[in-house]
């Protein structure tokens, strides 16, 4: 009976919880269903009452709502509203109500909608598998049809299109995709055919994204007149959204079709040249200049062709009609400097004309002009023939006083001009001489690329390559390179040839000396700010910037205080999710690290409590000891141990971590195996290096174990350290000396001395050095052999020292020392030889 009233109840509550949402009460109607549902939720008339509020509170979801007030009241702030919603982290709408929405919308020409539709559509393709589907299957009933009628929608719903046929989960087969892909590529390619330009942005991005992701597919497709109509969105003249399109649809097709691109595009150009036309000739021009950074190997081939040349030659004049070519030339030559012996030929060719365009030219021109010319004085050698040297050099001096005067205006454009000048220009050791002497322009040059962090990469990337240019070192060269170097230098003087000697501006000094006033002028916030761009090539450039300045010892400090460690630490984490993946720019970042950590106090850059922490340098640091696998080795060009030899430097610094072991641990863990092979490197720095760090390492367990835990192998690399001892470099001894000391507090250790024939001999062979490190190390192990050991290992020890003339060395040590330390060590050593 209590049951029965209890369903009665239920079902009382859901009938009206039904007519409260038909009366708009949907808070109250909600309560008396979830209190039904708790009485009865199996009852047949709760699950109807239930089925039925779901169904109408999905007919009034809000999203649907929004839609219907937007396509048929023209309510702009619902259309406004319902696109912040699918932009929403977290608010995506029920499939059936994306697809709803979606059909209200179509239902509507496009022209009757404003441009809102546009957002709308794009987001509930994003948010919705059911919308994607809806599209889907549209384009397979008729891809025409279906293109004609979201076309016109706006730039993002015809991208969708794209979207949606790049989408391998909305087709029943991979044939029937590739089919309407196909399709909706050609009736893109005929659109940007008929629309001229006005919406050619549109159309292109459709073109290009499917060229970007399907290129080998779809570049068959691309004929002579479909490949002239991109060409030809490459007009300077257009929007630069325009022409970024066509560039990079332009890169992808030529590295799809190879030779047979190639060929079309050579064909095509020649056929605008032929022309004679001024506006066929800026076409030409256009396409050619944007083609060199993409496919500059297509592109020089057209440049150098005699055809194009004898074209182009004549019309960089000084003919006042001709001067609507000037942009469209100087912008070609300038992209054309890019290779070598397109640059030669500008040079052979439109020198005179570059330099009265430089002082003669419209604005633009003349802006133009001096950056071509700066990179070809950039390329020329810096020795000269016949006198000459002195006005080339004249000559980049005058152009980069131009570049620093464009930096101080406003336009973006001469900024950029400005920065790709100074770019080329600081290759050449004069100026790289007289940038460093201006802190004025230094400050202004780091103010502006602050500016550009996040707005204008090109920018950004231009002025740290002119920061680089400043601090970069002439390439360290090893003995067989030496050797190699002076054996051509005779060579030459034999022959006759001049011998390329260094210039003094570029002589270590010099370039430590530019290191410190970059610094000083305060380039370490921008290479902080440039830590959190993403973008690889920046992050390569600042890892350079930061290893070339870490070089400079007197301000490791400074750049530490300043924020170096904890760049560094970003930037030598390998990308891509790969641990293992070892790069330049983390290669580079790890080297810089360890630098700067040779020279700083690791408890004042790793605090006790607080970030970083100090076992994150750890892992970079050993990443140096490796030999990188894309590094070639060879007779001529060997392995440089530099990296090595400073990452062991700054590994023995952090082994001395005054609050804690775990770094020392760590090394020990994770580089032990390439640690004990660098013991025996046959670099003698290198070998010094790492036998200091092995020293370091015994203040932890990790490395006494290696070397005492009675085993055969820690017997074998002990008796690598005592071979060390009687190593000819006196560092070398020392480290060996010191670790030995320590272990030798160890009974199994001990054992290992006296399995070697002259281990003990070795021992007191330190005690009669004639300094006083060495002799001190030498009693502490003599004193740990006839103190420390027991039992048979301590009497075996013992009678070693003895037979080894162990009181005869250590009486004498006593009366030659006065050191307090040693003559300690040494007494207590001999009481047990001779009591």
């Amino acid at each position: 009976m209590v049951q029965a009233t209890g369903e009665e109840r239920a079902v009382h509550l859901a009938r009206e919880a039904v007519e409260l949402v038909d009366a708009g009460h949907r808070e109250a109607a909600s309560r008396n269903l979830r209190e039904a549902l708790s009485i009865a939720a199996d009852n047949p008339a709760v699950k109807a009452a239930f089925l039925q509020i779901q169904q109408e509170e999905e007919n009034c979801h809000q999203l649907l709502d929004l839609c219907r007030r937007y396509t048929t009241r023209k309510d702009e702030a619902a259309g406004k509203e319902a696109a912040a919603y699918l932009r929403t982290d977290g608010l995506k709408p029920p499939e059936n109500v994306a697809l709803e929405s979606l059909k209200l919308l179509l239902d509507k020409d496009a022209h009757v909608l404003s441009e809102l539709q546009d957002d709308i559509i794009s987001g509930l393709v994003r948010q919705n598998a059911s919308v994607r589907q809806y599209f889907s299957d549209r384009l397979q009933v008729s891809v025409t049809a279906f293109f004609d009628e979201i076309y016109d929608r706006g730039d993002g719903a015809a991208v969708c299109l794209d979207t949606v046929v790049l989408d391998p989960n909305a087709w029943p087969s991979e044939d029937t995709r590739s089919h309407c892909e196909s399709e909706l590529f050609q009736l893109f390619l005929a659109k940007l055919m008929e629309s001229g330009h006005d919406l050619d942005g549109r159309s292109l991005k459709g073109i290009t994204r499917l060229l970007a992701v399907d290129a080998e597919s779809l570049q068959h497709l691309i004929d002579h007149e479909g490949f002239e109509v991109i060409l030809s969105s490459l007009d300077n003249r257009l929007p630069l959204e325009v022409r970024s399109q066509a560039t990079l649809a332009t890169a992808k097709y030529l590295e799809a079709a190879k030779e047979t691109g190639a060929r079309q595009f050579s064909g095509l150009i020649a056929a605008m040249i032929a022309k004679g036309r001024l506006d066929d000739f800026i076409l030409a021009f256009s396409a050619v200049a944007a083609v060199f950074p993409v496919a500059p190997a297509a592109a020089a081939s057209v440049f150098l062709s005699d055809e194009f040349m004898k074209a182009l030659t004549p019309l960089a004049s000084r003919d006042a009609k001709r001067k609507r070519m000037e942009v469209s030339i100087l912008k070609l030559l300038n992209a054309a400097c890019i290779n070598r012996p397109c640059r030669e030929a500008v040079t052979k060719n439109f020198s005179e004309w570059l330099s009265h365009t430089l002082t003669n030219g419209s604005d633009e021109g003349s802006e133009l002009a001096a950056l071509v010319l700066a990179k070809i004085r950039a390329s020329e050698p810096n020795t000269a023939e016949n006198g000459k040297v002195e006005d080339a050099e004249t000559g980049v001096s005058e152009l980069v006083q131009r570049f620093k005067g464009l930096m101080s205006e406003s336009k973006s454009e001469n900024i950029s001009h400005a920065i790709e000048g100074l770019a080329y220009s600081s290759v050449k050791p004069v100026v790289k001489d007289e940038l460093a002497k201006d802190p004025s322009f230094l400050r202004d040059l780091i103010t502006v690329l602050k500016k550009n962090t996040l707005t204008d990469s090109s920018v950004l990337y231009g002025g740290l390559m002119v920061i680089l240019n400043l601090t970069k070192f002439l390439p360290n060269l090893s003995e067989e390179q030496r050797k190699m170097s002076q054996l051509k230098d005779y060579a030459d003087a034999s022959t006759g040839k001049s011998r390329d000697v260094p210039d003094p501006l570029e002589e270590d000094e010099m370039v430590l000396d530019r290191c410190g006033v970059i610094i000083d002028a305060g380039v370490m916030a921008l290479l902080v700010e440039c830590g959190r761009v993403a973008l690889p090539s920046i992050h390569d450039l600042t890892a350079k910037i930061v290893l070339a300045l870490a070089r400079r010892t007197k301000s490791r400090g400074t750049l530490a205080q300043q924020g170096a460690i904890k760049l560094l630490l970003s930037l030598a984490i390998p990308k891509q999710g790969n641990p293992n993946l070892a790069t330049e720019t983390t290669q580079n970042a790890s080297h810089a690290l360890a630098r700067i950590l040779i020279s700083v106090d690791p408890s004042h850059a790793f605090p006790s409590s607080g970030f970083p922490q100090v076992t994150s340098a750890v892992r970079p640091l050993l990443s140096l000891l490796s030999t990188p696998e894309s590094a070639p080795i060879s007779v001529d060009q060997p392995r440089d141990l530099l990296p090595v030899f400073e990452s062991l430097l700054a590994l023995t610094n952090l082994a001395s971590y005054p609050h804690d072991d775990t770094p020392a641990e760590l090394m020990v863990r994770e580089g032990w195996p390439v640690l004990e092979d660098l013991l025996l490197s046959s670099n003698p720095r290198v070998q010094r290096a790492a036998c200091e760090l092995v020293c370091n390492l015994m203040t932890c367990e990790s490395g006494i174990v290696k070397f005492a835990d009675g085993s055969k192998r820690a017997s074998q690399r002990l008796h690598i350290l005592l071979a060390l001892t009687d190593a000819d470099d006196f560092p070398t001894r020392r480290a060996a000396g010191g670790a030995i000391a320590m272990l030798t507090e160890y009974d199994a250790a001990i054992a290992a001395v006296l399995e070697r024939p002259r281990g003990v001999d070795l021992l007191l062979g330190l005690c009669q050095e004639e300094d006083d490190a060495l002799v001190h190390r030498g009693a502490v192990c003599v004193r740990n052999l006839t103190c420390t050991a027991s039992g048979d290992v301590g009497a075996r020890a013992k009678e070693a020292v003895r037979t080894a003339g162990g009181i005869d060395i250590l009486t004498a040590c006593i009366k030659k020392t006065s050191n307090r330390a040693v003559l300690q060590a040494a007494v207590e050593a001999l009481k047990p030889l001779v009591q």
